[in-house]
C-alpha cells in the first residue's frame, strides 16, 4: 500500500501562505537582499558552472555534495539517495514550536547542451544587458561596491531550469534570519537529479522515502511565469512521452541521379507520415488520438478569458508571421494534446548534403498529453495510425529478409518515462489562500492559469503522496530554458526571495 499524505502539495518557483508579512518585514528582506546581491549571486554562479546532465552520475554527485553543503550551513540535515539513476536529496530543516511543514520541489539536472551553439560557455555563468535574440551585450561582472540591474540576465545551463529555486530559498532564509524572523514552519526538500530524463528513479524514491516527506504544504519549483511577466497560479501540467520513428529505404546508399524515382527515399515516406498527422492549423487528426481527452471546464474557460491576451505581442517578438491554431489562443492550445517533431536526421545539408538516397531516416517525436489521455491509450492510437497508412512496426533494425518482405517498414521506439498530465481544482480552497497572499504583497491581482504547456512528473507525487497540488512559477517566460543560451533575469530571482521569505515566515501562523 502507497504512503498517503492528506496535507497541500503546491509546484512553484515561490509560495504559499496564508497570512501576508507585514509592510516592514518585507522592507527587511528586500534591505537584506540589496545588501547581499554580489554573495547570492556568487552562489549562483558556483552552482550554474556544474555541468549537470542526469546521465553523467559522477557530475550530478558534484552537484549533489556542494548542494547538501550549501543547505547545511542553513541547518538542514540533508541525505543523498538514489534507485539506479542520478541523486536525489532529501533534506529536513525543523524550527521551534512550528506546528506545520512545508515540502519544496525543485530539480538541479539540466537538458543536454551543444555549446558551439551557445554565445557563451553553457558552464561558465554570462551576464547580459538583454537577451541574445533582441541584441544584449556581455556585461562585465560588477565589482563589490557596484550595483546589479535588475534587467540583466545570468546566462547558464539551469540557469532558469532549475536551479534558482535552490539559491532563492536559502537566501530567503539568511534574510530572515537577518531580520529576526523565525520560520513559522518546519521546512523538508527534495531535490530532483534526474528531471530532464524523465525522472525516471522517482517513482522508487518516493516509495522508499515517503515516511520522511510528511507535510502540510508542497512548493513544486519550476516552470516559467506568465508571458506578461504577471504573477500567476498555475493549475495543471501536460504529461510527456517520446518516440523515435525510423524508415528505411535500400540497404547502402544510392546515387540519386542514378535510382531516384525509382528506389523508395525514406526521408520522403518519413516526412510524408509526419505531415499526415496534422492539418494546416496544427491540430492531430489521427484517429482515435483525442479518445481519452476530458473536456475543458467552464471554470477553466473563464480563467483563460481573463488572462492578458499576449498573443499578438509575442508572434512579435518572436517574428512570426503567421501562429497555428486556428485562431485560438496559446493558452487554449496548451489545453489540448500535441506531436511535435524535435528531431529529423536524414543525410546532411549543406555543404554536408550529398546527391544520394539515405538507407534510412529518423525523427524524434515530442508527444504532449492532456488530461485523461494514457500513454497506453496514445501508443494503440498511433500503432494503429501507421499500420493503416501501410508501415510493418518493428522495434529494432530490421533484417534485409523483412525489408524485402514489406512494402514499408516503421521502427517504432518508445523512450521510458512515460507519464500522463495533471490538474488541480482551481476553486480550492488551497489555491483561494494562495491568492489571498500573493495578491496581499503588492496589491496587484494574480493570474490563474489552467494548464502550463511543459511537463512535470507530479502525477507521481500524486499517485504515491495524494496532496493536492497548485504550480507557481517564478522564471521568467523568455528564459530558453532546454535551448541554447538559457538564462534567468535577475529581478525573477529577487521576486522568488521575497515570495519564498513571505511563505516560510507566514504560512504556520495560519
Amino acid at each position: 500500500m502507497s504512503h498517503k499524505f492528506f496535507g497541500t502539495f503546491l509546484i512553484c518557483g515561490a509560495l504559499a501562505c496564508s497570512f501576508p508579512t507585514t509592510a516592514d518585514e518585507t522592507d527587511k528582506i528586500t534591505e537584506f537582499r540589496q545588501a547581499n546581491e554580489h554573495q547570492i549571486l556568487d552562489d549562483f554562479r558556483s552552482l550554474l558552472k556544474m555541468p549537470n546532465v542526469a546521465k553523467n552520475t559522477e557530475d550530478m554527485m558534484v552537484n549533489a555534495n556542494w548542494i547538501t553543503s550549501y543547505i547545511g550551513k542553513r541547518g538542514f540535515n540533508s541525505e543523498i539517495v538514489t534507485a539506479g539513476g542520478a541523486p536525489y536529496i532529501i533534506a529536513e530543516k525543523q524550527v521551534p514550536d512550528a506546528k506545520k511543514t512545508i515540502l519544496i520541489y525543485a530539480h538541479f539536472d539540466g537538458q543536454p547542451v551543444e555549446p558551439e551553439n551557445w554565445a557563451s560557455s553553457p558552464f561558465e555563468p554570462t551576464l547580459r544587458d538583454g537577451t541574445i535574440e533582441s541584441g544584449g551585450k556581455t556585461v562585465v561582472w560588477p565589482e563589490k561596491n557596484q550595483k546589479f540591474n535588475p534587467n540583466w540576465r545570468i546566462f547558464a545551463r539551469s540557469a532558469g531550469d532549475d536551479k534558482a529555486p535552490i539559491i532563492a530559498l536559502m537566501a530567503a532564509l539568511d534574510a530572515l534570519n537577518a531580520a529576526g524572523i523565525q520560520p513559522s514552519v518546519n521546512i523538508k526538500l527534495i531535490l530532483d537529479g534526474e528531471e530532464e530524463a524523465g525522472s525516471p528513479s522517482l517513482e522508487r524514491i518516493l516509495k522508499e522515502n515517503s515516511n520522511k516527506l510528511d507535510a502540510d504544504l508542497m512548493l513544486f519549483c519550476d516552470g516559467p511565469m506568465h508571458q506578461s511577466r504577471q504573477r500567476q497560479l498555475v493549475f495543471g501540467v501536460r504529461g510527456a512521452m517520446t518516440v523515435d520513428l525510423t524508415t528505411y529505404g535500400p540497404i547502402r546508399p544510392l546515387h540519386s541521379g542514378h535510382y531516384g524515382n525509382w528506389a523508395p527515399n525514406p526521408t520522403d515516406r518519413l516526412m510524408a507520415l509526419l505531415v499526415s498527422m496534422k492539418d494546416e492549423s496544427g491540430r492531430i487528426i489521427v484517429p482515435n488520438y483525442h479518445d481519452e481527452v476530458i473536456p475543458v471546464t467552464a471554470a477553466e474557460t473563464a480563467a483563460i478569458a481573463a488572462l492578458p491576451n499576449i498573443g499578438e505581442t509575442l508572434a512579435e517578438e518572436l517574428a512570426l508571421g503567421a501562429v497555428e491554431g486556428g485562431g485560438k489562443r496559446l493558452e487554449e492550445l496548451i489545453l489540448e494534446p500535441a506531436i511535435i517533431v524535435k528531431g529529423f536526421q536524414a543525410g546532411g545539408v549543406g555543404e554536408q548534403s550529398r546527391n544520394i538516397i539515405m538507407p534510412s531516416a529518423a525523427a524524434s517525436l515530442n508527444l504532449r498529453l492532456v488530461k485523461g489521455q494514457t500513454p497506453e491509450g496514445v501508443r494503440k492510437s498511433l500503432i494503429n495510425y501507421f499500420v493503416d497508412n501501410g508501415f510493418h512496426i518493428v522495434n529494432a533494425d530490421p533484417t534485409p529478409e523483412i525489408l524485402k518482405a514489406h512494402k514499408k517498414v516503421l521502427k517504432v521506439d518508445w523512450r521510458p518515462g512515460a507519464y500522463g498530465a495533471f490538474k488541480s481544482d482551481l476553486n480550492s480552497t488551497e489555491s483561494r489562500n494562495l491568492i489571498s497572499i500573493l495578491n496581499s504583497m503588492d496589491g496587484k491581482q494574480t493570474l490563474l492559469t489552467p494548464t502550463m504547456g511543459g511537463s512535470l512528473p507530479i502525477y507521481l507525487f500524486e499517485q504515491e503522496l495524494d496532496m493536492p497540488i497548485i504550480l507557481l512559477p517564478i522564471a521568467n517566460h523568455d528564459n530558453n530554458q532546454h535551448g541554447r543560451n538559457e538564462n534567468l533575469r535577475l529581478q525573477n530571482l529577487w521576486d522568488a526571495i521575497d515570495i519564498y521569505a513571505a511563505v516560510l515566515s507566514d504560512y504556520g501562523k495560519k
